[in-house]
């Protein structure tokens, strides 16, 4: 584990939905064991990985809030979707030979572990990939903001997310075929612009601490690793 690559630790976003492939509900094997093998070799060439996964392929509590469900209790399930998605990465990557660990932010000790900042970086110092689960364990909150805040917590230095996109549009390409798509974008910009890369307390808590944000394709082989040497692609967010 000792391949000089642009990052030492990186934390990836991956949304509930990336995980149903040609699905309609839930995980489709094949999808999850790609993105597993595509995580440990990243890992084996020298970067520590952390990972926080959304839980819309099972649940959407802002969803069910908006046809008169508690928001909170609605919010509270997502969390519980998030956790069983973590749980089916850390078995894809265990099945692979890796270590994985899922920490959650609400307390489940029967399935996971709490999540410890100090507990998460030793984790990932000893290779193992860390699964944040539950966001950050309070409502209103996404896991866009929980990704955000773990990378910083952890001293990340590179927040990935991972779509089904090459980049960030000016709108929606497949509504627009002419939209234009960015290389390179500053946090203000993102904001200002209200372009849907991630919600805006996720961009202004990567604004606060510095911390760059690249939004790729997950869907096409062998991304991430190209981001890890240094290749342009998709679309990164910084303070320009």
């Amino acid at each position: 584990m000792s391949t000089p690559l642009n990052h030492r630790r990186i934390l990836l976003k991956l949304s509930g939905e990336a995980l149903m492939g040609s699905e309609d509900y839930g995980i489709d094997p094949k999808v999850i064991g790609r993105l597993a093998k595509e995580i440990l070799e990243v890992r084996d060439a020298g970067v520590q990985v952390g990972v926080v996964i959304g839980g819309g392929n099972i649940f959407r509590g802002a969803g069910l809030a908006a046809a008169g469900m508690d928001r909170v209790t609605g919010d509270h399930m997502g969390m519980l979707a998030t956790v069983m998605n973590a749980l089916a990465m850390q078995d894809a990557i265990e099945k692979l030979g890796g270590e994985a660990r899922t920490m959650s932010a609400i307390k489940i000790n029967e399935v996971c572990e709490d999540f410890i900042r100090r507990r998460a970086i030793r984790h990932l110092e000893k290779g193992r990939v860390a699964l944040f689960a539950a966001g950050i364990g309070n409502p209103f909150f996404t896991t866009d903001s929980a990704a955000a805040l773990r990378a910083v917590e952890v001293g990340a230095d590179l927040l990935l997310k991972a779509t089904k996109v090459d980049g960030v549009y000016s709108a929606d390409p497949k509504r627009h075929p002419d939209a234009t798509r960015y290389e390179h974008l500053t946090y203000n910009q993102v904001i200002e612009r209200r372009l849907e890369v991630m919600d805006t307390a996720a961009i202004a808590l990567c604004r606060e601490n510095k911390l760059p944000l690249r939004i790729y394709d997950m869907t096409a082989p062998g991304n991430l690793m190209k981001i890890m040497k240094g290749e342009s692609v998709g679309t990164l967010v910084n303070a320009g």
